[in-house]
């Protein structure tokens, strides 16, 4: 799941790793720390989901900036279908789950 959500971060603009956390937090997810998060994107760029460049950092160090590459669309298009199966499901499952009482 962190994957998908670091892709549609990316998908709204290239960006660094730190800021995809501040967006995944703005978006409601829990607190995604550097350990996390940067093996994600590290697999994701090796998958060649997502490439990077390294810019100049304003008063500090460079920055890798991550972007997302023409098959990182096509990946971000087939993992949101996937998933909005996976929610139907749910739903539903959970729905019957609800009629016969057994949630509260």
């Amino acid at each position: 799941m962190i994957e998908l959500a670091a892709v549609a971060v990316l998908a709204e603009g290239d960006n660094h790793g730190y800021a995809v956390a501040q967006r995944l937090a703005e978006a409601g997810f829990a607190r995604v720390k550097g350990g996390v998060l940067y093996p994600v994107l590290a697999r994701l760029e090796s998958d060649g989901v997502l490439c990077s460049t390294w810019t100049a950092g304003e008063s500090g160090p460079g920055r890798k900036v991550y972007s997302l590459t023409p098959a990182g669309t096509d990946w971000l298009a087939a993992q949101s279908a996937r998933w909005g199966r996976f929610a139907e499901r749910m739903d539903d499952l959970l729905s019957t789950t609800a009629e016969k009482g057994l949630r509260r």
